[in-house]
């Protein structure tokens, strides 16, 4: 095989001599009136259609070639004898990646294959570099990622995952808007990261002088809505979190944030399992899926357990008789469960222990509800002021939505963020900052509210059987690519 950049200075002296030909090798427009698909079925018609070369087989005075467009592929027949003296010429100078119209009529060859049988052609645009004959195997994973246009030309499959992603998202909004709720839009920069524990985004806004981040949620302002008399507002967003990057984390990701007025997080769960049910079997057009091995079942209700009876469940330690920090700390250290210097109380230790050692044991659709309250700095508390009113669902081992009954008390706020800058002083890093402006909205008055916050990405992993979430993601963030070593 030829080296590439021989091939590649093999293609650029066609493009000069198509140049030499007067033809232009990148017209603005095409005056394309057929998709491929169209074209199959319009047997003994004059088509004029367009897409890009992936085949190609010359013979003499004439040529085959197949060409693809988003809709399929279908075969080209050329004749030199029934071409223009130009086209005679580029014909010869076209390469499988090219991108043509042609106009001619449809019919069946000797072989019985559709073809269309072409009276003229233009080129539309010239490739100068020759596709990849495969493009598989684990040695191009990351190649594929970073070159994601090759990823998705080359493997069907790929293409499919984002087609499914596209069509899960826009089931989510379909069911939303179809209950009420209005699509809003809230800031990606702010003053103030919040509605989150996560590290931000920093950047700088010249003209005005002043640090701005990338948010980290739009629970924030959506909760601003409610105060100014919205009931039911959505937004699917780009999320962005400085954090690591790992199977299931991107530091860029799609989110889906909800905030109801008049509802808690009971209203919340109704909301979160039916719209799941809707957008797969929608999608999918069945409640059941397989992922990583196993079937997985959609279909309401889901199960339901508070965070210390799935702790109870899965390793058999009761938390509900665990009275103090020390005895909870001395379990932690039998299951060999690291503790950070801030997870030095009861509930942070119960939440440490469930995300170490139950979570990647919940296969199912699963709600865990009743989180401590040291870790929900925003969620209003319950019965037992131990906890809070918020669910996390988890689907496949992985978290797939944080939701919960909003903090609405604002002198209540002002002590939670007070005991987030005791956590930040002890090392968490991702400690929510103390947002006056908000608890400066929250006094103005707002009603009961829940909000949900699934992740769309996780749930298109599972749907299409996906082990990353960069498989899921058209453009991951990657380390820059090293430069190749030049000899």
């Amino acid at each position: 095989m030829e080296p590439l950049e021989n091939l590649r200075k093999i293609r650029l002296d066609k493009l000069e001599k198509i140049r030499k030909l007067k033809v232009d090798p990148y017209p603005a427009k095409s005056e394309k009136k057929h998709t491929v698909a169209e074209c199959l079925k319009a047997q003994g018609k004059n088509v004029q259609t367009a897409g890009r070369i992936i085949g190609f087989r010359a013979h003499g005075g004439s040529a085959f070639a197949d060409i693809f467009d988003e809709t399929g592929k279908i075969q080209l027949f050329f004749s030199k004898s029934q071409l223009s003296i130009v086209n005679c010429q580029l014909l010869d100078f076209l390469d499988i990646g090219d991108f043509i119209e042609v106009a001619g009529k449809v019919d069946k060859t000797k072989a019985g294959e559709t073809t269309v049988f072409v009276g003229d052609f233009a080129l539309l645009a010239k490739s100068v570099r020759p596709l990849p004959s495969t493009w598989y195997g684990l040695k191009d994973v990351e190649e594929r990622y970073r070159k994601r246009y090759l990823d998705l030309l080359l493997n069907p499959q790929i293409k499919k995952t984002f087609e499914i992603r596209s069509k899960i998202i826009q089931a989510h909004r379909e069911f939303l808007l179809n209950r009420g709720y209005i699509e809003v839009e809230t800031p990606t920069l702010q003053n103030l990261y919040g509605g989150g524990l996560a590290r931000p985004f920093k950047t700088y806004h010249n003209a005005l002088g002043i640090p701005l981040y990338m948010r980290i949620s739009t629970e924030l302002y959506l909760k601003r809505l409610i105060v100014a008399g919205f009931e039911k507002v959505f937004e699917i967003a780009r999320i962005f979190r400085n954090e690591g990057i790992d199977r299931n984390h991107n530091p860029e990701f799609t989110m889906l944030e909800t905030m109801t007025a008049y509802a808690d997080y009971r209203d919340s769960m109704e909301l979160v399992e039916t719209m799941t049910e809707y957008a797969v079997k929608k999608v999918i057009g069945s409640k059941k899926v397989n992922y990583d091995k196993h079937k997985i079942d959609f279909s309401v209700p889901w199960k339901k357990m508070t965070m210390t009876e799935a702790v109870f469940e899965a390793i058999g330690i009761d938390f509900g008789k665990i009275k103090s920090d020390t005895e909870a700390k001395k379990q932690a250290s039998k299951l060999k469960v690291d503790l950070k210097p801030f997870q030095n109380t009861w509930g942070l230790i119960l939440a440490a222990i469930f995300e170490e050692k139950v979570e990647q044991q919940l296969t199912q659709p699963t709600i865990i509800y009743n989180f401590p309250t040291e870790t929900s700095p925003l969620a209003k508390r319950a019965k037992d002021p131990r906890f809070v009113e918020r669910f996390e669902h988890f689907i496949g081992g992985m978290e797939a939505s944080n939701n919960y009954s909003e903090l609405n008390d604002p002198a209540d706020l002002v002590e939670r963020f007070k005991d987030e800058r005791k956590k930040e002083r002890l090392g968490e890093e991702e400690a929510h900052q103390t947002d006056t402006d908000f608890i400066e909205a929250l006094e103005y008055g707002m009603p009961p509210t829940s909000g949900i916050g699934p992740s769309m990405d996780r749930l298109v992993m599972v749907l299409t059987d996906s082990a990353s979430i960069k498989d899921v993601i058209l453009f991951p963030t990657l380390r820059p690519a090293k430069p190749k070593d030049k000899k």
